[in-house]
């Protein structure tokens, strides 16, 4: 996973946390010690982030939330009513939370908007970032785990709901037309180790 740095006042996606082993498939882990090294090189501290939003609760998405525990989540509230392990909660339930029900533009001036793209789960959302230099940028999540699925609609069989996958797939695919926005895959290898890492940065 990778660890997106939005702004100074916003992150996406929080990995995978300390206690699980290390993952197959294409997935990279980013654990706790990764994330401050990585603040650490960007001078920022965890009071400095505002608010945070993850695609969904699957585990290697949400593993280090609580490393922030006073920053405002961004979440469906489709996702944070899902009842996970044993009926039990998602998320700490003292964390401050927004719940979103629909699209949300999070400064109100269109430059970083949160998607509703539900699917792979209840309540699973991407994030469209317009940047002055690099133009527009789509972080799936998980909408889609590689090029060629999405590029086919193919859905996996494990995701919640398989129409309203393709659904979602669609939406952002009208979204890249209309934007001229490019789509980064969070679990696509071979798009991500062509970009660049944290302490670079895209403008």
């Amino acid at each position: 996973m990778r660890l997106q740095l939005v702004s100074c006042c916003g992150i996406l996606e929080l990995g995978i946390p300390e206690e699980c082993p290390p993952l197959s498939m294409t997935l990279r882990n980013v654990n706790p010690w990764e994330i401050v090294v990585k603040f650490a090189s960007t001078r920022l501290i965890a009071a400095d982030i505002k608010g945070m939003a993850i695609s969904h609760t699957h585990p290697d998405h949400i593993g280090n939330v609580e490393l922030f525990p006073q920053t405002m989540l961004y979440v469906q509230k489709a996702e944070y009513d899902w009842p996970g392990a044993n009926g039990g909660p998602r998320f700490n339930p003292s964390h401050p939370v927004t719940k979103l029900e629909g699209d949300h533009d999070v400064f109100g001036d269109g430059s970083v908007t949160i998607l509703s793209t539900p699917g792979h789960t209840p309540g699973h959302q991407s994030l469209l970032v317009k940047l002055p230099k690099t133009g527009a940028v789509i972080l799936s999540g998980d909408a889609a785990h590689f090029k060629a699925n999405f590029d086919n609609r193919r859905v996996p069989s494990f995701n919640f709901n398989q129409e309203q996958s393709v659904a979602s797939m669609n939406r952002v695919a009208d979204i890249m037309a209309k934007e001229q926005a490019q789509l980064w895959i969070n679990h696509d290898k071979a798009q991500s180790d062509t970009q660049k890492k944290a302490p670079e940065f895209y403008e």
